[in-house]
């Protein structure tokens, strides 16, 4: 898996990089990496991949999100018309599905917190 064409240009040797709404999503070996846009609430964050759980995904109608599930940090629920809203959680729209879910599945196939 190559880095996205989404990917920006401190990402070069992520795996995967995505543009997303309030921020970039960025995976690599060993982390997974948001940097948060000026407008959003919450700080730019790094997870260990030994602290990654899982990953929520959700391609939603029209805007779906991404929601890294990390050990020590409880999630955000979605409800039935709303996504999460969390330190962990990105935004997309329908257009930005595909890299979202190339990031869901490199952080899953890395992924080693319990």
């Amino acid at each position: 898996m190559g880095t996205s064409q989404d990917a920006a240009d401190g990402a070069a040797d992520s795996l995967v990089t995505c543009s997303l709404q309030g921020g970039t999503l960025s995976v690599y070996e060993d982390r997974v990496v948001i940097e948060r846009s000026g407008a959003s609430i919450h700080e730019d964050k790094t997870v260990p991949m030994d602290e990654v759980r899982g990953v929520a995904y959700s391609g939603g109608w029209l805007t779906g999100h991404i929601q890294i599930e990390q050990v020590g940090v409880e999630p955000d629920e979605a409800g039935v018309l709303s996504h999460p809203v969390d330190e962990n959680t990105l935004y997309f729209p329908w257009s930005k599905r595909s890299c979202a879910r190339d990031a869901r599945d490199a952080i899953l196939e890395r992924a080693t917190g319990e």
